[in-house]
């Protein structure tokens, strides 16, 4: 499943072939949040606070644990492919597990965001490992979160 959203991802960000358009000041809309025994679904929203400078809230859900996610991320245009822009950041998540404690992790993230013109929605995919923080719960290299949002302008 992980590698089938990961070519579904990829081959949207990178049909550059469409043109695109890049001016949305928010997006708010669905999100998955993919760990190597986990997956989170729910509720995703970023807010762009200049060009570059963007704020993401992430909400996810699945049996007996929720996740809850504040990243920070540069966002920059690829050049000659408008519409599609390459970000990176950071931040901190909890995961709310029922029965133990929660677990406090750092999330890097690299990743891409694409905007069709005349679409209202917007496309990102990211690679986003976790860094736990807290005694309990175990690093995980290989997590990727997917979004499609509405945008606003």
């Amino acid at each position: 499943m992980k590698k089938l959203l990961f070519a579904f991802g990829m081959v949207v960000l990178c049909s550059t072939a469409i043109k695109a358009q890049t001016n949305y000041r928010a997006a708010l809309g669905l999100g998955i949040d993919l760990y190597d025994n986990a997956t989170f679904f729910g509720a995703t929203g970023k807010y762009f606070f200049s060009d570059n400078h963007v704020g993401q809230a992430d909400l996810g859900f699945e049996d007996n644990a929720t996740i809850a996610t504040i990243l920070y991320s540069f966002h920059k245009e690829i050049v000659g492919a408008r519409g599609l822009r390459w970000y990176a950041g950071v931040g901190p998540s909890i995961i709310f597990l029922k029965y133990t404690d929660n677990i406090f992790a750092l999330r890097p993230h690299l990743g891409m965001d694409f905007k069709v013109d005349g679409v209202p929605f917007v496309v990102n995919f990211d690679w986003r490992p976790s860094v736990v923080l807290s005694e309990v719960g175990e690093n995980e290299v290989g997590a990727f979160g997917f979004g499609l949002q509405f945008a606003f302008d």
